[in-house]
């Protein structure tokens, strides 16, 4: 017997039935579940959970242990420039790297033509506003720079595990240095590689902008050429900040923009700072070539008016407003940001 329809017992019977015939055929998957089994899917999972996947948060006021010996500024690089470590990280930058470069970044490469074998080893000065500015330097580099080249990477950052020391150590051949002071040993390190005739590339901002603004740039690179008499070629990466912006756990394409100035060397007589604050203006140079044309960049440059690679003093909201791919070209005869007369700069 049965109870009365809208009764429990009935909902119950119901329930019993539903269940027993869920057993013989399987549910499909909803489309919430394939969105989240998906790989952009379970990489933004990853990102959102960061423990154990990555180092725990620390309570502030706590002091920290001391770090695990044989990590950051410690670790020995020196198998990752082997010769069988270098032929196999040749076949990965060749054949992965590059076509994966072309695919997604689409980079068109300019200034080439300031990078004479002859000079080599040199110092590589680029802003740094996503990862993958290093993978796109190294691919769009010509072979004779190539495949020897290493790059200076932050010990608290791609040295802080051992995995992920031997990973990047192997796949750039990055060597640990401290982003908020020179260290005498990572600076001795350095410079050893630029002896043997390694060439190096650094970020002198010590870390990605925040907002697509450069930051101020720090002394590694400066003293670095100071010390060894090696120039340093300013590069400017444009676009590189569409593909991976800092926090951003997704891939996206975007056209990107690789320009090498001409190589600047240390004159006599002149300190690391001095030096340092001529690198920042000739990566600023080519940051308002890109936004305008080679010769108005030129005519700024020689009047002592070329825009900041810092951009405006501003608000936030300000700052991500200027910040566009003419906005160099905007700036005022003073430098000063906005220009209100729009794209056009007046005639001097």
């Amino acid at each position: 017997m049965t109870g009365p329809q809208g009764s429990s017992r009935s909902l119950l019977a119901t329930r019993v039935v539903r269940s027993d015939a869920s057993l013989g055929s399987p549910r499909r998957p909803g489309p919430g579940l394939l969105r989240r089994l998906a790989p952009v899917g379970v990489a933004g999972v990853a990102g959102r959970r960061r423990f154990p996947l990555a180092a725990p948060s620390w309570p502030e006021g706590v002091p920290r242990p001391a770090p695990e010996p044989g990590i950051g500024i410690d670790y020995d690089t020196a198998w990752a420039r082997r010769y069988p470590v270098r032929v196999a990280r040749a076949v990965l930058l060749d054949n992965v790297t590059r076509p994966l470069a072309t695919l997604v970044a689409s980079p068109l490469v300019r200034g080439l033509e300031h990078l004479p074998a002859s000079d080599a080893p040199v110092i590589f000065a680029a802003n740094h506003t996503s990862h993958v500015d290093t993978p796109l330097l190294l691919a769009c580099l010509p072979l004779p720079f190539r495949h020897r080249t290493v790059v200076a990477a932050a010990s608290d950052y791609f040295f802080d595990r051992k995995w992920k020391a031997g990973l990047f150590a192997f796949s750039l051949a990055a060597i640990p240095i401290e982003r908020t002071k020179v260290n005498r040993r990572s600076a001795a390190l350095a410079a050893d590689l630029l002896g043997e005739g390694w060439n190096l590339v650094i970020f002198p901002e010590g870390g990605r902008s925040p907002d697509g603004w450069a930051q101020p740039f720090r002394g590694g690179a400066a003293y670095l050429a100071a010390r060894t008499g090696r120039p340093v070629v300013p590069v400017h990466l444009a676009g590189t900040r569409d593909l991976l912006p800092k926090g951003a756990t997704a891939l996206r394409r975007a056209r990107t923009t690789v320009t090498f100035g001409t190589p600047i060397r240390a004159e006599p007589g002149e300190d690391a700072r001095q030096l340092g604050g001529r690198i920042e203006r000739a990566v600023a140079v080519l940051s308002d070539e890109h936004g305008s044309d080679w010769w108005s960049a030129r005519k700024r440059s020689a009047s002592g008016t070329t825009p900041p690679l810092q951009g405006p003093t501003a608000a936030p909201w300000r700052r991500a407003w200027s910040l566009d791919p003419v906005a160099p070209a905007r700036s005022g005869p003073d430098g000063r940001w906005p220009w209100p007369g729009g794209d056009r700069v007046p005639e001097r």
